[in-house]
């Protein structure tokens, strides 16, 4: 994929875990709020020509990033995220809970979008 497809995705994603939120699926809106924020990541290792390839490498970017800019809020929003993704696989937090976590996601993306490089 390309790092706009990547960065387009990640908007689309959002998008559709608010669909999914509304319609009561807090699973998958959950999973795609991770979505969101995972190709984000992909976007902006990918404007680097850096391998993104698994959660791992996605974290290692993570702290990259907090490195290159001091911003601990990265690090904390893609927690935030990685607990939406564990909800997937769990299904124990309410929708409100999932909603306030979209909204960090939101926020996630805003702050990683200046990061990709054109």
């Amino acid at each position: 994929m390309t790092t706009q497809k990547y960065r387009d995705d990640s908007r689309s994603l959002l998008a559709q875990a608010r669909i999914e939120l509304a319609g009561g699926d807090v699973r998958q809106a959950s999973e795609k709020g991770w979505g969101a924020a995972a190709q984000i990541v992909k976007a902006v290792s990918e404007s680097r020509s850096l391998p993104h390839r698994g959660h791992r490498l996605l974290f290692n970017m993570v702290d990259t990033l907090y490195d290159e800019t001091g911003d601990a809020d990265i690090r904390r929003l893609f927690n935030v995220a990685n607990a939406l993704h564990m909800n997937f696989c769990e299904d124990w937090r309410s929708s409100e809970s999932v909603r306030e976590s979209l909204d960090d996601v939101e926020r996630f993306l805003d702050k990683m979008d200046p990061l990709v490089l054109a």
